[in-house]
């Protein structure tokens, strides 16, 4: 799951009012023919194994080994959930739950140790991988593999800067070919890079995830240009080299919050346009209608030349990146946990301020009736799942959506979890609405997370799965929530009530 800055956000449906595209009730459709219901999680949260098998250190390694006091309970890495022993019982676990696919991403590190293309990948990594892959089709479950979750190889980022340099594209692409090459008869289904806006804003921008450099608007925006390169070179030598004979497809993962507008003002809704094109629009908009958003090069390249500086900060895509990037989806990935409001600031941030959240230049607040989720960002109000859906099918031309991630966390970690059975029930309803009521294209449902895992700087301590894991035990023991009986019957009946009760 995504550490989403509080500042960053995504609109849609801007003219209806707060309660446009909320439910009534339930949805009582079944699912769409076709339609995938998943579950998800990521290497560098569950498998542990830091250092095992030729595995090479990454950045989260180095960063909270060496800086426990980063990690809201000291934690690490290094154990997780433990499942790169236990990935048979999570298989079962999987399978149990009767879902369509799995969601899963290969440690850049355990193929490539130290990031770097060598003549031949590490050995056991890869066996691994193509273990894990076998078995999941061997039980009839599609995985979805991302090839990049946040785990940059360690030496990348101290030999040449990681994302912030350009040479960084060329060696994403030949570890991309790589892995189409190796896991391509397993798999169908691709997306490269998973929530860039974190790895870009958090990791060069602010800095509060490794590689923990301060650039803000600057840093993140040379981050994001290098991460779209990357991503487009890898689409481009699946598409040249291995779609025809593996037939898959391939995209980006983009994650985004909801922010309503505070009021229907026009300029509460101005304000929330812009921050949606900045927050995913940033990405989204390269890959699927062409260069970065208008509204953006022309905010930053404003604020750049009152802030005195002789070029924007924005760096510029040239016509050959431009159409490089373009187009280089075969579906549109997205990740939404949590909704706030936003509204128009009264006045603009300082010029001399050359944040992310300054270029922005919005308010955002979360009502203090929303329910919260185990993390202060983690604002539920389920319609903003339906509006966001709209937003998108209106924005990028009706494409095919599948949801990547979504999902509750708490810090109680209860058995008894039925607030988080109330989440998945709430936003899938919406789901079905957008599907049913707005013609949105989704053909798929991830659900994050089958079981706990280690969450990035808070650790141990939001817990988001649908099998519970004791850190506490060495063994990692698994147990069922009440949520995981919930979510297999979803995936069972393709329906969130009674079958009985459900309509075609």
């Amino acid at each position: 799951m995504g550490f989403v800055s509080i500042l960053l956000f995504a609109l849609g449906c801007v003219h209806c009012s707060i309660t446009c595209c909320s439910s009534a009730e339930v949805n009582k459709h079944f699912f769409p023919p076709g339609f995938k219901i998943g579950v998800a999680n990521a290497a560098p949260q569950i498998e542990g194994a830091w250092n095992e098998d030729g595995k090479g250190e990454t950045i989260w390694d180095r960063y909270a080994i060496s800086q426990p006091d980063t990690i809201y309970d000291h934690s690490s890495p290094q154990v997780a959930s433990d499942s790169y022993h236990k990935w048979r019982e999570d298989l079962e676990m999987v399978k149990e739950m009767g879902v369509d696919h799995y969601r899963l991403s290969i440690a850049w590190a355990r193929i490539y140790p130290d990031g770097y293309k060598t003549d031949k990948p590490n050995e056991r990594g890869v066996a691994y991988y193509k273990n894990l892959l076998r078995s999941l089709r061997a039980l009839n479950i599609e995985p979805m593999v991302t090839l990049y979750h946040w785990d940059l190889p360690q030496k990348l980022q101290d030999d040449f800067g990681g994302w912030l340099s350009p040479k960084i594209v060329d060696i994403f692409a030949d570890y991309a070919r790589t892995c189409f090459e190796l896991f391509g008869d397993e798999v169908k289904w691709w997306t490269t890079i998973n929530e860039p806006k974190q790895i870009c804003e958090l990791g060069y921008g602010s800095g509060v995830f490794p590689p923990a450099i301060n650039l803000p608007g600057v840093g993140n925006y040379q981050c994001a240009k290098n991460v779209l390169l990357a991503h487009a070179k890898a689409y481009h030598i699946y598409d040249k080299e291995f779609r025809q004979k593996n037939q898959g497809k391939v995209s980006i993962v983009i994650d985004t919050i909801w922010f309503e507008p505070n009021t229907t003002k026009p300029v509460d809704i101005e304000a929330s346009e812009r921050a949606l094109q900045f927050s995913f629009g940033l990405y989204g908009n390269p890959v699927f209608n062409g260069d970065w958003p208008a509204v953006v090069k022309a905010r930053v390249a404003q604020r750049s030349k009152q802030a005195g500086l002789k070029k924007s900060r924005l760096p510029t895509l040239s016509p050959e990146e431009i159409a490089l990037i373009n187009g280089t989806h075969d579906f549109l990935c997205i990740n939404h946990y949590a909704s706030h409001m936003v509204s128009a600031l009264s006045d603009e941030p300082p010029f001399t301020d050359t944040s992310f959240d300054a270029d922005i230049g919005v308010n955002d607040s979360i009502p203090s009736e929303w329910p919260k989720g185990g993390e202060a960002w983690f604002a539920v109000w389920p319609p903003g799942m339906r509006k966001l859906l709209v937003w998108l099918k209106n924005t990028y031309n009706n494409p095919e959506i599948v949801i990547t991630e979504n999902g509750f966390s708490d810090n109680a970690g209860t058995l008894e979890d039925d607030h988080r059975i109330n989440y998945y029930r709430d936003y899938v309803s919406n789901c079905l609405d957008a599907i049913y009521i707005d013609n949105v294209n989704l053909t798929g449902y991830t659900a994050w997370s089958i079981l706990d895992d280690w969450e990035w700087r808070v650790g141990y301590h939001s817990l988001i799965g649908m099998y519970k894991v004791d850190f506490n035990d060495p063994n990692r023991a698994r147990t069922p929530r009440k949520s995981a009986g919930y979510f297999t019957q979803v995936a069972k009946n393709r329906c969130l009530v009674d079958p009985k009760d459900c309509v075609h």
